[in-house]
């Protein structure tokens, strides 16, 4: 039996969704992301930045996706763009836009930033974190308003620590670099080391500030010289010296952490489960590549659109019930359907482990198992997360 035209099979799925009752009336949906420009300062390598547009230009292509079915279903989708190096100011742009009937909000800044803004929004906010991998944020401070799109550091850490226990490496060198994000980082990989019974056999801090471009070939192997090891981990979160581990080591051993073999929300390499299609309509839209927060952007605006197009309303109270709800899924490109905890608003992913020019594994890893979910293998279970709502 021959197939249908493209355009001819478009107008009879239309037409069923309209004699079922599935397309609404008229609704026009504003999202509001809102962006803290941080300078980390001057680093001391020679690392390829993150785009200052990044987070920014995932929201972009959330609405445009979301606008491309959402045409045919009455739906159009807004996108109004906040930036500021000030937390006040993004505090005050918050409080204006909920006073004046906002309610979506997707969210790239600081952990403290973030709680700031949450505090001074009011109950009917729906608030999409996706800047900050803080763990505090999903454990002890979470908010049932807030829903995190970016992974913690204990999911991407977890995530790492099963891929070395099933390749038998349980011996480990950790390295952390000087900064809170840094300590934050290597904790993380601490607490998923001993979870799944990986060793950590020395531990060294880096507090060198020379210039690594001309001296790592003589600093580093003896820096990493010490008892044996199967693998070295690194936490440098600003890139101030981890790229020159590498190969650079007093064992001939592999790197893994923010820098060698890496856990990530999202990255170039990933292109299984029709994530070549996102990464080139990412593309065609920006001409670079999509970062994590690029994708945690674009599916904070990709959950809204979900929860109206199944329910036709726009209204927060009906989306977010419908988002926290069992029935909410969302087609993230990872190889299964995503949602959220009910306990901690973390949104259930697969973490992609990369190198800079292929997808090495991706955990949950095969064998590690859940009562309910093996996802919830990855971050804070239930009994972990101790949150004052």
């Amino acid at each position: 039996m021959p197939t249908l035209p493209t355009k001819l099979s478009t107008s009879v799925l239309l037409t069923g969704l309209a004699l079922s009752g599935s397309v609404s009336a008229n609704l026009e949906i504003s999202i509001n992301y809102l962006q803290q420009e941080v300078d980390s300062g001057p680093v001391l390598s020679n690392i390829l930045p993150e785009p200052e547009d990044s987070g920014l230009r995932g929201a972009e292509l959330g609405i445009k996706d979301s606008n491309t079915t959402g045409r045919f279903l009455k739906q159009k989708y807004l996108l109004n763009s906040i930036s500021s190096d000030q937390a006040d100011e993004l505090v005050k742009q918050a409080t204006e836009l909920y006073q004046s009937g906002q309610r979506f909000f997707v969210i790239n800044s600081r952990a403290d930033t973030l709680q700031k803004i949450t505090a001074a929004l009011g109950p009917e906010a729906l608030i999409f974190n996706a800047g900050s991998a803080d763990d505090r944020l999903r454990k002890e401070s979470c908010d049932s308003r807030v829903l995190h799109t970016l992974p913690s550091r204990a999911m991407l850490n977890d995530a790492l620590a099963q891929w070395l226990k099933a390749k038998r490496l349980s011996k480990v060198l950790i390295i952390t670099g000087p900064t809170d994000e840094d300590k934050a980082y290597s904790a993380a990989f601490k607490r998923a080391a001993k979870r799944f019974g990986i060793k950590t056999v020395a531990e060294k801090e880096w507090s060198f500030d020379t210039d690594l471009r001309r001296t790592a070939q003589k600093e580093l192997p003896l820096f990493t010289q010490g008892k044996e090891y199967d693998v070295v981990f690194v936490a440098d979160e600003r890139g101030d010296f981890g790229e020159y581990v590498l190969y650079n080591t007093w064992l001939p051993r592999p790197v893994v952490g923010t820098q060698g073999l890496s856990p990530v929300a999202w990255h170039r390499v990933v292109e299984q489960w029709g994530a070549a299609q996102l990464q080139s309509r990412f593309d065609k839209l920006t001409g670079r590549w999509m970062t994590s927060k690029d994708y945690a952007a674009w599916a904070g605006v990709r959950s809204v659109a979900e929860a109206v197009t199944r329910t036709g309303k726009a209204d927060s109270t009906t989306v977010s019930g419908y988002i926290h709800s069992d029935q909410f899924e969302l087609a993230g490109f990872k190889g299964r359907k995503l949602n959220y905890r009910e306990w901690n608003g973390q949104l259930r992913q697969p973490i992609p482990l990369v190198h800079p020019r292929s997808l090495v594994s991706q955990s949950p890893q095969e064998g590690f198992l859940h009562p309910s979910n093996e996802l919830d293998t990855l971050g804070f279970d239930k009994s972990e997360v101790k949150c004052s709502k």
